[in-house]
């Protein structure tokens, strides 16, 4: 392998110990070599950065493994040319592995410019990305605790949420705490608590609240509601939080709303996840294959075979999913006749993958240029001039050569 890099570093790290291998000397004869092992304290971190430094390093590689890597990045952050390695392309050869040689396998490729950089942001986006990931984690928590008191309503015999679309609406909750109160409910207290619509549906809201409820239901119901309202008190702070985080991206917000499907929650989830800077992915293809919104490559003796999708940004693929399915219901957009297009022949999930991969490369572009969603319509794709290219460019990559001609 020809170098490239007179002074680098590769970092085999742990959670107790980080094993560096640090390879320099002139691009054109056998680089020296120098192993030292670490632990992973702020000081013996700190230790390592000076013996980094003592050998002038300049470029330094790791792998991604698990959380134990940010330690080892947030020190030696701003001081080296940091590359983050995704562990399954630079694996050694099998049966010599050990941290010793698995730290000089990684600085060798290194030296040679073999370690594509993963995606980092920077520190603000990190931390934006940590509080959206977990605020949609609480949303996650904030389900399930209601599941559970449906599960539990059901289980007393109380059918409130056969006429009441939403339990843990004003009305519902109204009705629910003075179920926890152990309060019976006559007619004209039940059409006190109900508003708009419900008070239609009074003397059958009644009938289902008289079921066969206990102490134990109560108990529990209690337990479950006191912990929902905690999970949404904690959602509200984060909230709050996010919006002072994203106050310096108001711009690229405001650019990402503009896209049908998107709000202001989506807006930040996806500006969390690939940052503003796009710049980073050379093409819309790299960041969707980043994202896990690629299809694979699957191909063998000239036969090609179905292949999935590599998982990717987890976060990401389920925001712009969620995206999709509302963008999907926008009348005579682009974006729903895209998918109505490819739902009849590869389904409904598919075609919402296929509708999410869209959204990212139409984000891609628009950050990258700085300009807002242009809604092309509905019949944008399927005009006469776009499926004449097609069939010419398919032509071509046949090896034939095209002459158009009118026909009379």
């Amino acid at each position: 392998m020809d170098a490239i890099l007179e002074r680098v570093a590769g970092l085999d790290v742990h959670q107790e110990t980080v094993v560096a291998c640090v390879l320099y000397g002139p691009l054109d004869r056998k680089p020296k070599k120098e192993t030292k092992t670490f632990g992973t304290t702020v000081k013996e971190l700190l230790r390592l950065q000076d013996w980094l430094v003592e050998h002038k390093i300049t470029d330094v590689a790791m792998e991604s493994t698990g959380v134990y890597w940010k330690p080892v990045w947030n020190i030696l952050e701003g001081e080296f040319t940091l590359v983050l390695a995704n562990a399954q392309r630079i694996k050694n050869v099998p049966g010599r592995k050990t941290d010793v040689s698995d730290a000089a396998w990684i600085a060798k490729l290194l030296r040679a410019g073999l370690v594509e950089s993963s995606f980092v942001p920077t520190v603000e986006i990190r931390d934006l990305r940590d509080l959206t990931r977990y605020r949609r984690k609480l949303y996650g928590h904030a389900t399930s605790e209601k599941n559970r008191i449906h599960k539990i309503l059901q289980d007393a015999n109380i059918k409130l949420s056969t006429y009441v679309s939403d339990v843990f609406g004003v009305s519902g909750r109204a009705l629910l705490e003075s179920i926890l109160n152990g309060e019976v409910l006559e007619v004209d207290q039940v059409r006190a608590l109900v508003k708009t619509t419900l008070k239609k549906k009074v003397p059958q809201i009644v009938d289902a609240l008289n079921g066969r409820i206990r102490s134990h239901h109560r108990e529990l119901i209690q337990m479950h509601y006191d912990h929902l309202v905690y999970i949404e008190e904690q959602i509200a702070q984060l909230e709050s939080k996010i919006d002072q985080l994203v106050t310096p991206y108001r711009e690229e917000m405001d650019l990402l709303m503009t896209i049908p499907g998107i709000k202001k929650d989506a807006a930040a989830s996806i500006l969390a996840e690939i940052g503003i800077d796009m710049s980073k992915f050379p093409t819309d293809g790299h960041i969707s294959s980043w994202g896990g919104f690629s299809p694979g490559n699957n191909e063998s003796a000239g036969k090609k075979k179905g292949s999935k999708s590599n998982k990717g940004n987890k976060a990401l693929k389920a925001t712009l999913c969620q995206v999709a399915w509302a963008a999907m219901k926008t009348k005579d957009s682009r974006l729903s006749s895209f998918y109505y297009r490819l739902v009849k022949r590869r389904g409904p999930y598919k075609a919402n993958m296929a509708l999410a991969h869209l959204i990212l490369r139409i984000i891609y572009q628009m950050l990258k240029t700085n300009t807002p969603y242009q809604e092309l319509g509905w019949d944008y794709l399927p005009s006469k001039e776009r499926k004449k290219d097609y069939f010419i460019k398919k032509l071509q990559n046949m090896g034939y050569e095209v002459d158009i001609q009118e026909s009379a």
